[in-house]
């Protein structure tokens, strides 16, 4: 990765998460001056280099005062919810009116106004909303993460989902944070770009569970489910519509291929391989 060439800082949202907390890490590492935007500063890390500043994405003042001086901001996707693209673009224009000049977005692989996954429309809603801005940026469409493979896996250790016999190029969040990193230490390099980052293969969820029970050694199958079985299988956690059609979507975006074609943007950016899998749950 290229050498941070100035002491600007960048502010990273999500700092308290699994993502941005890794990207922190990593500029600290660097040695890279960073304000960490956070909902509650009690729970930011402790790192050399790093401000805490309290906003959460719904209030466009704290978020102004956040992002005072900041030229390159990393926002990572706040949690999901039905406003969250409505929160997303108090956010973004809070920034254009802080005067940042780059946003790298961390969004979802597919991201389409008509996408099967409920939830990559409104990572291309947010996507549009910082285009129509005219700010610079950078998008991250993730795939799935690699890391929240076993989690699929219920207590009787069966992936259940009408995946069909779709496949899924899911993606370390360390390779994730590489790429991130790499973007925010010479965001102009990368200015109005888009990155699909993905594993370096792609699986059905067949596969996916022999590899959990290879690496675990739990006993780990997959049942494909219908789209009706799917519904009912979730009805007894009593979540909202919209949550429950993200769940089910995720497999049917499996099934309908959309989450399957690998690309070679992680070591475009990183400048190593992406991770496989195995690899990912061996740690």
């Amino acid at each position: 990765m290229p050498e941070q060439t100035s002491r600007a800082v960048i502010a990273v949202t999500g700092a308290t998460g699994r993502l941005g907390g890794r990207v922190a890490r990593r500029l600290a590492d660097r040695g890279v001056a960073q304000r960490l935007v956070v909902r509650d500063p009690s729970r930011a890390p402790e790192l050399s280099g790093a401000s805490v500043a309290a906003a959460s994405f719904g209030d466009g003042a704290a978020v102004r005062a956040a992002l005072e001086g900041v030229e390159t901001v990393l926002m990572v996707s706040a949690a999901e919810s039905p406003d969250r693209v409505e929160q997303h673009r108090t956010f973004v224009d809070a920034a254009v009116d802080a005067g940042v000049r780059h946003l790298v977005y961390i969004s979802f692989y597919g991201a389409a106004a008509n996408a099967t996954f409920t939830l990559a429309r409104d990572h291309y809603a947010t996507e549009a909303h910082i285009r129509a801005t005219g700010l610079g940026h950078t998008f991250l469409r993730d795939n799935l993460y690699a890391d929240f493979a076993p989690f699929l896996v219920g207590e009787d250790g069966v992936i259940r989902g009408p995946a069909g016999e779709g496949r899924v190029a899911m993606v370390a969040q360390d390779d994730i944070a590489d790429a991130a990193t790499a973007v925010l230490l010479d965001p102009h390099a990368h200015d109005g770009r888009t990155y699909e980052l993905t594993g370096p293969e792609a699986l059905t969820l067949a596969e996916v569970a022999e590899v959990v029970q290879r690496v675990t050694g739990r006993p780990t199958s997959y049942h494909a489910e219908t789209v009706e079985e799917a519904y009912r299988s979730r009805a007894v956690y009593q979540a909202p519509d919209w949550e429950v059609d993200a769940w089910v979507t995720t497999y049917t975006a499996i099934a309908a291929g959309e989450l399957a074609v690998v690309t070679d943007h992680v070591q475009r950016l990183t400048g190593h391989a992406a991770a496989p899998l195995a690899d990912v749950l061996a740690g």
